[in-house]
C-alpha cells in the first residue's frame, strides 16, 4: 500500500467525531474498503497512517484492527477518542492515557477464573507500547492537559452507575472505561504489533452521564485530536 520505507502509524476511532478530522489530514489520500469498513491511507505531516473508523463495540474494533495489521502491517497502532472516567483525577476533556487495557466484561468465573482472564492465553492486561506511552504523556504536558496514567477498561456496555463503575475500578483499578481498547489491545498482541490507547474524558461513568452528552463529546473529541495531532507531529 505504501511506496516508501518509513514507519506507519494506524489509526482506530469507533465514531465519526473521534476520526473525521483525522481523515481529513491525509495527504494524498486513498481509500480501501475492507469487510464494511473504510481504511484511508496517506500522509500525515510526513509519516504514513492509515485511518479507520471501526464502529461500536469489541467486535467492531476486533475486526478493524485485525485487517489493518493484516493489510498494512502498521508499526504501530493508536486507538483514539472518549471514553468515561472511573478516576476522581479525570473531569470532562481530561485525558487517560493506556499503561494496559483489560475487558471488563470477559467473566468466566463461575469456572474459578479470574475476572476479565483471556482463556487460552491467560492474560488480564494487555500492556501498551511503553515507548510510545512516553511520547503521548510528553504530548499531553505540552498542552497543558490534565492527564493520568493507568488502565483502561473495556466492555460491550456504556457504564452509567456507580455499582458498575466500583465493580471496574476495585477489580481492574481502572482510570476510565470504554467500549474499543481493550479488543485492540488483545488483536495487537496476538499479531505482535505495538499500540497505544489514549482517550479523552466524554462522561464519568454515572448515572448523570447522558446529561449534556453531545457537548461533552465534542469538547473531548477536540481535545483527543490535538493529543493525537501532536503526536503525529512529534513522530
Amino acid at each position: 500500500m505504501f511506496t516508501s520505507n518509513k514507519k506507519i502509524i494506524g489509526i482506530i476511532g469507533a465514531m465519526k467525531s473521534e476520526i473525521e478530522a483525522v481523515q481529513s489530514m491525509v495527504e494524498n489520500a486513498k481509500t480501501v474498503k475492507i469487510g464494511g469498513t473504510d481504511y484511508v491511507y496517506g500522509e500525515i505531516y510526513g509519516v504514513n497512517v492509515v485511518v479507520a473508523m471501526c464502529g461500536i463495540g469489541k467486535v467492531f474494533a476486533a475486526m478493524c484492527a485485525q485487517a489493518m495489521i493484516l493489510t498494512f502491517k502498521p508499526d504501530v497502532v493508536i486507538n483514539v477518542g472518549v471514553a468515561g472516567s472511573l478516576s476522581e483525577k479525570l473531569g470532562i476533556g481530561d485525558l487517560a492515557i493506556a499503561d494496559s487495557v483489560v475487558q471488563h466484561d470477559m467473566d468466566t468465573t463461575p469456572v474459578g477464573d479470574p475476572l476479565g482472564l483471556i482463556s487460552g492465553i491467560n492474560m488480564i492486561n494487555f500492556p501498551c507500547s511503553e515507548s510510545h506511552v512516553k511520547v503521548f504523556e510528553e504530548c499531553a504536558k505540552e498542552l497543558n492537559a490534565n492527564y493520568e496514567i493507568g488502565v483502561i477498561a473495556s466492555g460491550d456496555c456504556f457504564v452509567n452507575g456507580k455499582e458498575m463503575k466500583k465493580k471496574i475500578t476495585d477489580n481492574f483499578s481502572a482510570i476510565s472505561c470504554e467500549m474499543e481498547g481493550g479488543s485492540i489491545g488483545h488483536v495487537c498482541y496476538m499479531n505482535q504489533t505495538p499500540f497505544c490507547v489514549v482517550r479523552a474524558m466524554s462522561d464519568c461513568g454515572d448515572e448523570n452521564s447522558h446529561n449534556d452528552y453531545s457537548q461533552s463529546l465534542a469538547k473531548a473529541s477536540h481535545v483527543a485530536f490535538k493529543l493525537l495531532d501532536s503526536f503525529l507531529r512529534k513522530m
